[in-house]
């Protein structure tokens, strides 16, 4: 006698497999995760992180981003531009940190920028420091700490 499962039953079995495999795509421990509402337009905001990390972090050579370079998305297709954080070494490499922003809320309530970071880079030594930084130039301050 065949036995097939219910349909309830195979879902079940996929959410199991589905939780199961889920930690294996993550590269790298548990990210944290920094999210900010901001009043500018997407665009605005990760511009102005994005100039605000070249001179902080790149051009004053500071050693916490060495290995690292930046690259912007700005005109992201899928309207959700971001600035990342890659190997130097491997451009091609997944991201050690996403900055990136979108267009949230009604028209009725009104609309935000929601800005969000992550990425293990977030999680490290440094993590404060750039959840710091991030904060003060989403919110116009382009001060470097």
């Amino acid at each position: 006698m065949n036995h097939v499962p219910s349909p309830a039953r195979r879902a079940r079995f996929a959410g199991l497999l589905l939780a199961a495999a889920l930690p294996a795509c993550q590269v790298g421990g548990s990210s944290r995760v920094l999210a900010l509402k901001g009043e500018a337009a997407p665009t605005e905001i990760i511009l102005a992180v994005a100039r605000a990390a070249q001179t902080c972090w790149f051009k004053s050579a500071d050693s916490a981003f060495a290995a690292y370079r930046l690259a912007d998305e700005v005109n992201s297709p899928a309207g959700r531009p971001r600035v990342l954080l890659v190997p130097r070494r491997d451009p091609s490499a997944l991201p050690v940190l996403v900055i990136q922003a979108e267009t949230k809320g009604t028209t009725a309530s009104g609309t935000f920028s929601d800005i969000q970071a992550y990425g293990p880079l977030l999680s490290s030594a440094h993590g404060e420091r750039i959840a710091g930084d991030v904060r003060r130039w989403a919110s116009g301050d382009n001060a470097c700490a």
